[in-house]
């Protein structure tokens, strides 16, 4: 295994230890750490191949929420049916941008997935909630919304996600969790596909990326159990070093943005 394939397991067991652990959050390093750990040089790349990757770990972990009974299917699907549209249209503009431009707006991104960290979930919502005529149409429009941002910048888009379904459902935050990663996973592959048909998407890479973002997975699990009681302040802490990140992805590519 050359140094390239270590460097790329280990940056998916960053990744999936984050998600492990926090819940979330983990998948925006996705991005960075392809292009400035594993060295892929182009962004566009490194989105096709990240949108690949967190799709995978995605529909992975839906399978456990589905067996624990934590996913709404009636909601989850009807946020993601728009969302795909959107994250289609967002993945043909993306591709249409600079990449060193698309860079700095996602680390701009990254900041915004920083602060909303930051902030604390709240728990409250219905538990039992059914989906109605009026809570589709508000999903339709906020999954069309979030599938276009999410498509647009390569990301899994679960902390848009989540309180965007229970915007437009009402339901439990760990219902809206458990949702979420239908669409997560539907706006990754949606946007996996458009950058694969333009060759922008790195097979190899993206197996060993899935591959150590399971071991880290798991281990961030396991771990999650017995630091539950700290979870908020490893959340911060982890809040933090993704706020340095995006100072780092504004500093690289920031000069490209006014070239």
């Amino acid at each position: 295994m050359s140094l390239v394939d270590i460097l790329t397991v280990g940056s998916g067991s960053v990744v999936g230890f984050a998600l492990g652990l926090l819940g979330g959050g983990g998948s925006i390093l996705a991005v960075p750490l392809l292009i400035y750990v594993v060295g892929i040089r182009s962004p566009h790349m490194a989105i096709g191949t990240s949108a690949l990757a967190v799709s995978a770990n995605a529909f992975a972990n839906l399978i456990s929420h589905s067996r624990a009974g934590n996913v709404k299917w009636p909601c989850a699907a009807a946020f993601a049916v728009s969302g795909v549209a959107g994250a289609a249209g967002g993945a043909a503009l993306g591709k249409m941008v600079d990449g060193q431009k698309l860079l700095f707006f996602f680390g701009l991104v990254v900041i915004a997935v920083a602060v909303a960290m930051l902030r604390p979930r709240a728990a409250e919502g219905d538990p039992s909630v059914r989906i109605n005529p009026s809570i589709a149409v508000r999903l339709i429009g906020t999954g069309l919304l979030v599938g276009l941002v999410s498509g647009f910048f390569g990301i899994g888009g679960g902390f848009l996600i989540v309180p965007a379904i229970m915007l437009g459902s009402g339901m439990a935050t760990l219902n809206a969790v458990g949702s979420s990663l239908l669409s997560v996973g539907a706006f990754g592959l949606t946007t996996a596909v458009s950058y694969a048909a333009a060759g922008l998407v790195n097979w190899h890479v993206a197996v060993l990326f899935v591959a150590g973002g399971v071991v880290g997975g798991l281990m961030g699990v396991f771990l999650a159990g017995r630091l539950a009681a700290q979870k908020s302040t490893l959340t911060r802490i982890f809040a933090v070093a993704v706020l340095a990140v995006a100072v780092f992805i504004l500093w690289k590519s920031g000069p490209a943005l006014f070239a």
